[in-house]
């Protein structure tokens, strides 16, 4: 398929919708087989904890290097070269027979957790600003996705097909054959070219990393907030991945087939808050560039308020439960792709790898210790919905207040980004 066919780009975001689903079902499986592992190493909550934050500190530390390595060099190589290493881990990760060479393979399977500021980045060269937010909302709808069909896989497929380790082949084997699928067929795209400055220059000039143009990154009054917001943020979702299918079995009583009809129609409406999310963060960013902090800031308050109600609903009334459960899922995902697009309406093309990952950084700074926390709250307190509830609910209330900082300053960095374009046209 032609680079210059009008509908490549949509191949791309085909290409990746499936690289995204397929790796986050690989990576947020492991939740859904809590007990499983649990019992094939005798593991308590913070031991627990603690295979999941080893995962979570790799990718925090390898976000800077994937970021510059994006913005030096091509990024579908390189994207390609990060599938193969999540296929090579997975399969490590399931042949070791110890807790501590769980420990550390589990752990290596965070070297490509770092990856995807290459992806948004080269999807950010094939659209514009205006239609961003709604393909970021595609792609991270995959991800939602892949947490469904791993919590199948881990609830019901597992047991069918001799355990853990065998799903653990499975994804393992399909990131391999990602990485052939991305190497061949996704091409490179010059960096800005979707700028809409830049819409009728025949010939793109080179953008180049350049380590002048990345400090600007932390002269963005926004960029602050975000970083700040990220670094709260991501708490709760680690939270709830980790430790909310051990919570719906050891304290509301699920059985396999109770937490599969229960959370398959909300992690399906969780999928569509992400495309929703980018839909109204487009629609309203065309009418002020405070849109996309809007609807964050509303995602994350309305999360909180709806968690809250679900999680303390008597245990008898699973009805009820279901629904808040449902709001939760549909508003807590808004802010994903406005984050993502937001990150790039105020940085240069060349750097956005580097501020994406430095806000990736950030944020697993703050979500490594997320897993390990919980689980000792947990121990401490011998309460999982208290360390759930409290470590959610203050982390998104956090995340509403630095949104409505950021509401002070996207206007003038955004404008100051079109700036920067509209001179760097004229030069060509």
């Amino acid at each position: 398929m032609s680079q210059k066919n009008p509908n490549y780009r949509w191949f791309v975001v085909a290409v990746f919708f499936f690289f995204v689903l397929l790796h986050q079902t690989d990576k947020l499986m492991i939740g859904s087989l809590q007990v499983q592992i649990s019992e094939t190493f005798n593991l308590d909550d913070f031991k627990w904890g603690l295979v999941n934050s080893g995962a979570l500190a790799v990718a925090t530390i390898l976000y800077p290097v994937w970021g510059y390595l994006y913005d030096r060099y091509a990024r579908s190589k390189l994207l390609a070269l990060a599938s193969f290493v999540w296929g090579a881990t997975t399969w490590l990760n399931a042949i070791v027979r110890t807790y501590t060479g769980f420990l550390i393979t589990r752990a290596s399977t965070g070297i490509d957790d770092s990856s995807y500021p290459g992806i948004y980045t080269l999807i950010a060269d094939y659209f514009g600003p205006n239609l961003r937010g709604k393909v970021y909302g595609i792609l991270q709808l995959a991800q939602a996705l892949g947490f469904l069909v791993g919590m199948i896989l881990g609830q019901m497929v597992a047991p069918m097909i001799g355990g853990w380790r065998s799903v653990f082949y499975i994804t393992g084997s399909l990131g391999i054959v990602i990485a052939a699928l991305i190497y061949f067929g996704v091409k490179e795209m010059p960096r800005g070219k979707a700028e809409p400055e830049f819409e009728e220059i025949p010939e793109m000039a080179t953008f180049r990393f350049s380590w002048q143009e990345a400090k600007q990154i932390f002269k963005k009054r926004t960029m602050w907030f975000i970083f700040l917001q990220g670094f709260a943020g991501v708490f709760p979702w680690q939270v709830i991945t980790f430790f909310f299918f051990g919570y719906l079995e050891t304290v509301r009583g699920y059985d396999a087939n109770g937490i599969v009809t229960t959370m398959a129609p909300v992690i399906l409406i969780l999928a569509f808050g992400y495309f929703l999310g980018g839909l109204l963060g487009d629609y309203f960013f065309k009418r002020t560039r405070k849109g996309r902090i809007l609807v964050a800031s509303v995602g994350v308050l309305l999360g909180a308020i709806f968690l809250y109600f679900a999680m303390t609903t008597p245990l008898d009334q699973s009805s009820r439960f279901f629904v808040f459960m449902c709001l939760t899922a549909l508003f807590m995902p808004l802010p994903g792709p406005n984050v993502v697009a937001t990150v790039y309406d105020v940085t240069v093309p060349e750097v956005r790898s580097t501020a994406q990952a430095i806000e990736y950084f950030i944020e697993n700074s703050g979500a490594v210790t997320a897993p390990a926390l919980t689980g000792a709250l947990i121990v401490a307190t011998g309460d999982r919905s208290f360390a759930i509830l409290s470590i959610c609910v203050i982390a998104w209330l956090i995340c509403f207040v630095f949104y409505l900082g950021a509401l002070f300053t996207v206007e003038k960095d955004t404008a100051h980004l079109r700036l920067q374009m509209a001179e760097r046209a004229k030069e060509m």
